[in-house]
């Protein structure tokens, strides 16, 4: 099978695109037959060996930890998936990746894909998804009426996070660049705050939910906009648990892991049409040094896809 590789770490030079075999399965495995994936900051900052002290690694490593795709092959300890399903998963980031036309995926981080969207808008959904509902839902707990910021929300996550705040209830305080301000809207956000023209600490008040996503200054900035009580959420860098003190509020860190149920409960919000996924570019999966440097650029709107096989 065709596969994305890296033998070193490095710039996207690393990414190799060449012949491998197809992986076998063990007994609580499945074999998917992938036909899309997606490009996550995660992995290129595992390609440049940012996280290799958490998430070792044995080189050479096939990357992508989003998959939508078809079942091929059943573990024999596996009893509620068969042959010919169609699912999606986040499968287990210590182990190769998705980029590839096959890949074996534990059958307990794997679920139903979406009735409702093709394989490409599937393969955008597991690691954002599970990102979002775990910042805005299970460490933000947002609930109705309540007031959250969502930084970059015309990004990957962003994007998913207002849809789910909404969902929840909550009145919607986004920022994102002029040119993303419609998308945003038709997102369900209140307010859109144009960061390049605009600071949003000058304008935001009394939050229940910060959500950062970029760090840096951004998350300094973002702890004066909370209300008492009120949670900023990183996904970037941990909070800092002095400063939060210090403001009277609380702070979280998420760093997800393979989450079947959620990806269960997503699958159901996409099929009410509660929340829709977001794709800003496709590639080819030999294309994907190109798909790195866009994401690496910061430029994207949504996620970014590479298709692999046929449906």
């Amino acid at each position: 099978m065709k596969a994305i590789r890296i033998h070193e770490y490095g710039n996207a030079d690393v990414l190799r695109y060449e012949d491998v075999d197809i992986p076998s399965i063990s007994e609580d495995d499945l074999l998917i037959r992938v036909v899309a994936t997606s490009v996550n900051p995660v992995d290129w900052k595992i390609r440049e060996s940012w996280l290799k002290e958490i998430v070792p690694h044995r080189l050479p490593l096939t990357l992508g930890w989003d998959v939508s795709g078809i079942v091929e092959a059943v573990g024999k300890q596996v009893a509620y998936f068969k042959v010919g399903d169609i699912v999606y998963s986040r499968p287990d980031l210590s182990q190769n990746g998705c980029y590839a036309e096959y890949v074996a995926v534990r059958a307990s981080e794997v679920a139903p894909r979406p009735t409702t969207v093709s394989h490409i808008e599937a393969a955008s959904l597991p690691l954002t998804g599970i990102t979002a509902w775990e910042s805005i839902i299970t460490v933000g707990q947002i609930d109705s009426g309540q007031r959250v910021l969502i930084h970059a929300a015309s990004g990957g996550v962003g994007c998913l996070a207002v849809q789910l705040a909404k969902w929840r209830g909550a009145h919607v305080i986004a920022t994102t660049s002029a040119s993303n301000r419609r998308m945003v809207e038709s997102l369900g956000a209140d307010e859109v705050i144009d960061y390049r023209s605009a600071s949003f600490k000058e304008i935001v008040r009394h939050v229940d939910l910060v959500f950062d996503t970029i760090g840096g200054q951004v998350q300094e900035d973002s702890w004066s906009v909370l209300k008492p009580g009120g949670i900023l959420v990183s996904i970037v860098s941990p909070p800092s648990a002095e400063r939060a003190n210090r403001y009277g509020v609380r702070s979280g860190f998420v760093f997800i892991q393979p989450n079947a149920e959620i990806l269960r409960q997503l699958a159901a919000l996409v099929e009410a049409g509660t929340i829709r996924p977001i794709i800003g570019a496709e590639f080819a999966l030999k294309h994907a040094r190109k798909a790195h440097e866009l994401s690496q650029s910061g430029r994207a709107t949504g996620k970014i896809v590479l298709y692999v096989g046929q449906p």
